[in-house]
């Protein structure tokens, strides 16, 4: 029942640094954040350090359904250790704008929001359009707004390749 409920407390805390790592999950780092005996992974993305918490967490679960108490032991103390400075690193974050993987990260990253922004105004234009020609009565109308549709499509595919190109740009620059 205790380890029932570790477990699920652990996984509560997890959750809880994912959501509030959300904002940094793909920024990179120029170095990474952790000892190479805490966390495995050479990426510096916290991302990645949070995946590596959750399958952590996993083992741990699979070592308590197989009565392993000695890895249990060991997994549980080793998590509780990634955990904690998982929350540190989330929490001095902000004050870590010096290493930056790019200083034009963030400026991509809002390009990024905005053409997103763009693509849900558009796609939400075109459903509209669509909706309005399903109930057009005079063929003029019909008309127009199968123009209109057409020219909102190919501006989602313009939109859509303008993302693609953000998201390479952005790939590179955390890399």
């Amino acid at each position: 029942m205790k380890t029932a409920l570790l477990l699920e407390t652990l996984q509560n805390q997890l959750t809880a640094l994912r959501a509030q790592a959300a904002p940094l999950m793909g920024h990179a780092t120029l170095k990474p954040r952790f000892d190479r005996q805490l966390f495995r992974t050479r990426s510096t993305r916290i991302q990645d350090y949070l995946t590596e918490a959750q399958t952590q967490l996993d083992a741990l679960r699979h070592a308590v359904e197989s009565g392993q108490k000695n890895q249990v032991a060991w997994l549980a103390e080793h998590l509780a250790e990634q955990l904690t400075a998982l929350h540190r690193e989330i929490i001095a974050w902000p004050l870590r704008a010096w290493d930056s993987a790019s200083p034009g990260l963030g400026k991509w990253q809002r390009k990024r929001l905005e053409n997103q922004e763009f693509e849900r105004r558009l796609f939400e234009m075109k459903h509209e359009r669509e909706t309005r020609l399903r109930a057009a009565e005079t063929l003029e109308e019909q008309q127009r707004l199968m123009r209109e549709i057409t020219a909102l499509e190919g501006r989602l595919v313009r939109c859509r390749q303008a993302l693609d190109e953000i998201e390479r740009v952005i790939e590179r620059l955390t890399r």
